[in-house]
């Protein structure tokens, strides 16, 4: 037994790894990969708990405080400790175009509190509560850790609950489009002949249209009257539709290659139903090749939600998503003046890039060659 597979404990016993733990070693040798699935981590929790950890809910206007800057946290005023605080806001106008301006209030610090009370909300749209991390008393003044935009909304609390648009859209997106792709090309891989070439030519068509303008032309058959939710599952049902494809053709390869080992045989001489042998016997093998798949495909789904959001096509208000809430900084004047607006395609640069690195590290820690 080499090293590579065996290890010794405290009484000189060799001890096999399975091969699932000889995985999660090479794994979590990739450090780029191990800090990227925290990353995920963090932001799948942020996104879930956005409701506690919003200080204002998503459509709450703050009219006197359009476009205002993000508020840094102190613990000391005019020499004095005060514990943390933040410095109020106030309108004053420019003079020369005489237009409302917010600036900074050093005069009026206001205490920061933990566990406030604040704006209802239902966790997991079960448990109402009006519990937030963190707040302000609301007759002193508001906190906007990321600034506001053009409505005096406050962008943290738009981009937490965006979030759980745009990175639960890849997730459900995959699980359809894979359940798709796996059905799909299992039978055709397995039964081969007709229904093989039927598939395939579904499949050729789909895959000779360009992705973004099938991925458009899609989009707007969804109605504009339809409400957030429904808007939401129409997306996640477009790039579904167009996702499958590309996986269910390379299962097929995989599947024409499986069907000839010798217990898919003996399961088929026993009886078994085809599909069970298809679900049971054939697909559990390409585990490890799936999973990579599924998390090297979800940036491709976040960026389709966020390119149609940006362009109009996508989420639509009141709900919220990161491509959406970047749809406020595309004219040269937010870019310029309001550069706080771009904090939402710096989420999306984050959580794509940490979703490749992901599956670059699950694809390494998959290959049984490595050492």
């Amino acid at each position: 037994m080499t090293t590579a597979n065996a290890n010794q404990n405290f009484d000189g016993v060799v001890v096999a790894r399975t091969p699932l733990q000889m995985a999660l070693r090479r794994f979590r040798r990739n450090k780029v990969g191990v800090i990227s699935f925290w990353v995920l981590v963090v932001m799948y929790l942020s996104a879930i708990f956005a409701p506690f950890l919003a200080p204002y809910s998503i459509t709450t206007q703050h009219e006197e405080y359009p476009y205002v800057k993000p508020s840094g946290i102190h613990v000391v005023h005019q020499g004095q400790w005060r514990g943390p605080f933040i410095y109020g806001s106030k309108t004053e106008r420019d003079p020369v175009t005489f237009k409302k301006l917010s600036v900074v209030d050093r005069e009026n610090p206001i205490p920061l509190q933990f566990f406030a009370r604040g704006e209802d909300y239902r966790f997991l749209g079960v448990f109402r509560s009006n519990l937030h991390l963190f707040g302000v008393d609301p007759e002193k003044g508001y906190y906007f850790p990321l600034g506001t935009d053009k409505f005096g909304r406050d962008l943290l609390s738009r981009m937490l609950v965006g979030g759980q648009v745009s990175l639960t859209v890849g997730v459900v997106g995959i699980l359809i489009s894979f359940t798709i792709g796996i059905v799909l090309g299992g039978i055709s891989g397995y039964f081969g002949g007709f229904i093989d070439g039927l598939i395939q030519r579904v499949i050729e068509v789909l895959l000779s249209f360009p992705r973004l303008p099938i991925l458009l032309a899609l989009s707007t058959i969804i109605p504009a009257k339809w409400p957030s939710t429904w808007v939401y599952l129409g997306i996640v049902a477009v790039l579904a539709f167009i996702g499958w494809a590309a996986l269910a053709r390379v299962i097929r390869g995989q599947v024409i290659s499986a069907r000839s080992i010798d217990y898919v045989q003996a399961a088929r001489g026993l009886g078994a139903a085809d599909m069970r042998i298809i679900l049971r016997h054939i697909m559990p093998n390409l585990s490890s090749f799936l999973i990579v798949t599924a998390t090297l495909s979800l940036p491709g789904y976040i960026l389709g939600e966020s390119g149609l959001s940006f362009l109009g096509l996508g989420i639509k208000e009141p709900m919220a998503s990161w491509g959406l809430l970047l749809n406020d900084a595309r004219t040269d004047d937010a870019f310029k003046t309001y550069p706080w607006l771009l904090l939402p395609g710096l989420m999306i640069v984050i959580s794509v890039l940490a979703f490749n690195f992901m599956g670059d590290a699950l694809r390494d820690a998959a290959d049984t060659q490595s050492r």
